[in-house]
């Protein structure tokens, strides 16, 4: 048995034993089950402004960053499900989309050559390191000429049939010319945070206009053009209010657009986020038959701290003891204080300062580290029962290793028996046990 520990004063070693001197709680946790769910991967989503704090540093540097962030070689992170923006996300230099001229609806004018200047040089480092790294890409928002106000930010998509069939043929078009820079499109998530109109780019959706705009438009135009890529419903962020509607519920979306027959048949999965985590559960009830991922974890204040860390161990721990079969950060990579163009700061798994070019490794880092390092693609979730089962997750990898994750959110050790040894952690511990 191998035990990995990350505490606030020093994160990543391994230890042999706890501190059984100490005063100590003494609490229960053993496997269950086995979910019927195979993990499909960990990851975090490329954005021009975590491209821009990488190339303030050398190529050494830089390379060694990658090396973290996606080398299966490495003894680093090892992600292998990441996330792409279609457009301008809200972590983009400036807002833009792929086509901007007014009209447009044959998409004469559709080009992503402003994705080949940050994102693009990124997404191929990442593949250079792992050529398996599968991607799911969405929109923050659709052309301006397209909806009921002409900005990135605020407002909907016009829902006329012309409109309709060109945002089809719109993303369409983004998947065929990523295709041809060699980067396969596994999956379109149709819309991030549907429910919430923002002032960074945003396009607020109802669940019947994703089910006709699935349904009769994005499934049957994405057949006949021959794409293999699959539609998910998502990045949803809600139940949350709408400020179109008193309150949205989740039987607005996942469970409307999922009764919708038409729709359902071109939906492979549902993604969440932010609040969705309110919904995940009664998903995965409701739909069993249907993927379920974590796709953007809440993004913090750009501090950066233990206490947040562990608040966001605790968002891993409720998405995938939920079910889900990924879990995907938000900003891998941000200057030191993590501002958007648009002034909001957030947390990030690495920090490099503007002024000196050093790298810092954010708790956060350690948190995915302590998931993604030893989790194979494939591998199956063990549900928990005992006392300590709400700070816990288990994965059994096919070559039948365990790999248990597990918090002590206590200021004393806890002791525990893991498949008959007596197990001890640390106080105020994030910890990998390896069996």
């Amino acid at each position: 048995m191998k035990i990995i520990v990350t505490t606030k004063e020093k994160q990543w070693y391994e230890i042999t034993e706890g501190a059984m001197g100490e005063e100590y709680i003494q609490t229960t946790l053993d496997e269950k089950n086995r979910l019927d769910i195979k993990w499909e991967g960990f990851g975090g989503c490329f954005n021009e402004l975590s491209m821009e704090a990488l190339n303030r540093i050398d190529e050494p540097s830089k390379d060694g960053i990658y090396d973290q962030l996606f080398s299966q070689e490495a003894d680093g992170l090892r992600l292998n499900f990441c996330r792409l923006p279609i457009g301008a996300s809200d972590y983009a230099v400036s807002w833009y989309s792929y086509d901007e001229k007014d009209d447009d609806y044959e998409m004469n004018h559709f080009s992503i050559e402003r994705d080949q200047k940050l994102l693009i040089p990124y997404i191929k480092q990442a593949l250079k390191r792992n050529c398996n790294i599968k991607f799911f890409a969405s929109p923050w928002s659709p052309p301006t000429w397209m909806k009921t106000r002409k900005v990135c930010n605020y407002g909907t998509l016009i829902q006329t049939k012309e409109n309709l069939t060109a945002y089809a043929l719109y993303l369409c078009r983004y998947i065929e010319e990523y295709a041809k820079e060699g980067i396969t499109i596994s999956q379109i998530h149709v819309q991030n945070e549907p429910v919430s109109d923002q002032k960074f780019p945003s396009c607020i959706w109802k669940g019947e206009e994703f089910a006709t705009f699935i349904g009769k438009y994005l499934g049957p135009m994405m057949k006949e053009r021959g794409l293999t890529t699959k539609i998910w419903l998502g990045t949803l962020n809600g139940p949350e209010t709408d400020k179109r509607a008193p309150y949205t519920r989740y039987n607005d979306y996942a469970n409307l657009v999922l009764h919708d027959v038409d729709a359902y048949r071109y939906i492979e999965g549902i993604s969440y986020q932010w609040a969705g985590k309110y919904a995940v559960q009664i998903t995965g009830k409701s739909f069993p038959e249907k993927k379920i991922i974590q796709s953007e974890n809440e993004c913090g204040d750009g501090n950066n701290t233990w206490q947040y860390a562990n608040y966001i161990f605790e968002m891993f721990q409720h998405y995938i003891s939920n079910g889900v079969c990924a879990y995907v950060y938000w900003n891998m990579v941000l200057e030191d204080g993590g501002r958007s163009t648009w002034g909001w700061t957030q947390n990030s798994m690495l920090t490099i300062q503007s002024e000196t070019g050093r790298v810092n490794y954010e708790y956060e880092f350690y948190v995915m580290k302590h998931f993604s390092r030893y989790v194979e693609l494939g591998a199956e979730i063990i549900e928990l029962t005992g006392h300590l089962a709400g700070n816990a997750v288990c994965f059994r990898n096919p070559d039948h290793t365990s790999v248990l994750v597990v918090q002590n959110p206590f200021n004393k050790p806890i002791s525990f028996i893991w498949h008959k040894k007596q197990v001890v952690l640390l106080p105020e511990s994030i910890n990998t046990i390896l069996d």
